[in-house]
């Protein structure tokens, strides 16, 4: 399973489950995504983003987006493509 960087994780809300995440590529939902860090590994579809408090289905390089995560994550942790 060949995996690219394509975003960060640049901050978590823990009480929320949501982590924002930095995309450096177009990303639409419903991919699936693997979330990389010293303590983090684990990988899961994405199932909804928001952007500005607003649902949106895809999210344009160099935006930031919420995604519902199912496990925690930390500011810096790496987001690689599931290919």
């Amino acid at each position: 399973m060949e995996e690219k960087p394509i975003g960060e994780v640049t901050h978590y809300y823990s009480h929320l489950g949501v982590a924002i995440v930095k995309f450096n590529r177009k990303v639409k939902t419903g991919e699936t995504v693997h979330f990389k860090g010293a303590t983090t590994d684990f990988t899961q579809a994405i199932d909804s983003m928001e952007f500005d408090h607003k649902s949106v289905g895809d999210a344009k390089s160099g935006q930031e987006v919420g995604i519902k995560v199912g496990d925690k994550v930390r500011e810096g942790d790496e987001v690689y493509a599931v290919v």
